[in-house]
């Protein structure tokens, strides 16, 4: 026994290796360019917003290429799928990286898009279905920890590489890192067809993918529009109105179609949507926060975007070191109880940052970024375990598909909204919203405190998780 669990320790470690290092490229990648935007649009001679296109293109394919790579695995081998996304996410690194105009950069970062998007739902896919429920969670607290880590050091990793040696240097080192890693994917990921499903049962519903990806690139670009140009825009409000229609047309294709995208019977299940619904706002706030802390330290400390970014790496350090041992304790007791005190964590540690650390010292920034880490860090492992563990095995494609979705929908709605909620409150110029708030930069302080209330809503939709150890029939039935 002791044998043959030592044997399968060994099949494994090179498995999450490289689906560790896949996650963190995917995520450095998303980031990285942040900090050098100026320069891109210095470059092309690109105003701000056109220059911003090249972070909002990605995102748009990520939230909707997530859910769809999630459905089409319960299809096609993940052996052959994981590293044909990869290849695809290298050519998108190639076209950027000899962009000779703005437009050609923002295809390159779509095609990039289009790759990477399947590296976070069929990493989770992968652990959920290779690995039993026992060590399931700290398999998942490791690929957490290696999205946290890449999600932190992809402005820094951007603003050093950046200012050194160009901005098209940051692209011919993804490449490379991802030219390495096809080979190595091919060797060590499960082949075979996943599901169980045959015959009809397996036909894909691509008017109802189609229809869900509308949806959500429509809502993303109507709250992109709404920060640029104020969500009373024609832009804003029509792709609004548009992904509220595409939402009813899904919602009536999911209880219509014979094999919908989305199985019907999710909805009903109560601790998959409390799952869903919970990580939506969680990363709404983790996100926004690592996108406006550095701001703030670089507009009222006025440190550059090298030093603002070192700002967030206790956070990151946080998230990396505690996310495997919080996905084993919800292995052990469940996914509730770590997830509600992860939130907890979080909405003490973004009041802390709206009432001391807003205009303050940036290392009482970086020390509320630490809170906020060990928070995620809580709050992220374990409500992915909780996820998986309410899935049969023919809806774990597309739920976990949808789960990984809804939180990139949230990271980029989170950014959008309090991008927004950020310059309608300098614009005011009124009193901060914190009663105990006494420093000089009130719309962080507001936003901080805004942020806070999203994690308030994640926590509330957090007690519909099933409490205890919970096993699904992928496992009874074994």
């Amino acid at each position: 026994m002791n044998i043959q669990s030592n044997s399968q320790k060994n099949r494994q470690l090179p498995l999450l290796l490289v689906l560790v290092f896949s996650l963190f490229t995917a995520c450095m990648t998303a980031d990285m360019v942040n900090p050098v935007l100026p320069l891109i649009a210095n470059d092309f001679a690109a105003s701000e917003a056109q220059a911003g296109w090249v972070v909002t293109g990605v995102m748009l394919v990520i939230a909707i290429g997530v859910p769809i790579y999630g459905r089409i695995s319960d299809f096609f081998s993940l052996r052959r799928l994981y590293p044909l996304a990869l290849l695809l996410f290298a050519a998108g690194s190639l076209v950027c990286a000899a962009a000779p105009t703005l437009l050609v950069l923002v295809l390159g970062r779509m095609l990039q898009g289009a790759g990477s998007a399947a590296i976070p739902v069929l990493s989770v896919i992968i652990v959920s279905r290779v690995l039993p429920s026992g060590s399931r969670g700290a398999a998942l607290g490791i690929l957490a920890g290696s999205i946290g880590i890449g999600t932190a050091v992809g402005p820094i990793f951007g603003g050093l590489v950046g200012q050194l040696l160009g901005w098209p240097a940051l692209f011919w080192i993804t490449l490379v890192l991802l030219l390495a890693l096809v080979p190595c994917a091919v060797c060590v990921l499960p082949g075979g067809r996943p599901g169980t499903a045959t015959g009809k049962d397996r036909r894909f519903d691509l008017l109802g993918g189609i229809v869900f990806g509308l949806a959500a690139g429509l809502f993303l670009i109507g709250v992109t529009q709404g920060q640029a140009e104020g969500f009373g825009s024609l832009s804003s409000l029509g792709s609004l109105a548009g992904a509220s229609l595409m939402t009813v047309a899904f919602v009536w294709r999911i209880f219509t179609a014979e094999h919908p995208f989305f199985p019907p019977a999710l909805l009903a299940n109560k601790g998959y949507m409390a799952a869903v619904l919970a990580g939506f706002f969680t990363m709404f706030a983790y996100v926004a926060s690592l996108v406006y802390v550095p701001l703030l330290i670089i507009e009222v400390s006025g440190l550059s975007p090298g030093a603002a970014g070192l700002v967030l790496l206790p956070g990151a350090a946080a998230v990396a070191a505690l996310s495997p041992a919080a996905g084993r304790l919800s292995d052990r007791i469940g996914a509730k109880l770590p997830v509600t005190a992860g939130l907890s964590v979080m909405g003490i540690s973004l009041l802390f940052m709206s009432t001391f650390a807003a205009g303050s010292s940036p290392l009482l920034a970086s020390f509320g970024m630490l809170g906020l880490g060990f928070g995620v860090a809580l709050t992220n492992s374990p409500a992915n375990n909780a996820a998986a563990s309410t899935l049969e095995n023919e809806q774990l494609g597309a739920g976990l598909g949808i789960f990984q979705g809804a939180l990139f929908l949230g990271a980029g709605t989170g950014a959008s909204i309090i991008g927004a909620f950020l310059a309608a409150r300098k614009e005011a110029g009124q009193d901060p919203l914190n009663p105990f708030y006494v420093l000089d930069a009130a719309p962080y302080s507001d936003a901080f405190l805004a942020i806070a209330a999203a994690v308030i809503i994640a926590l509330v939709f957090s007690t519909g998780l099933q409490s205890g150890k919970q096993k699904n029939s992928r496992e009874t039935s074994r």
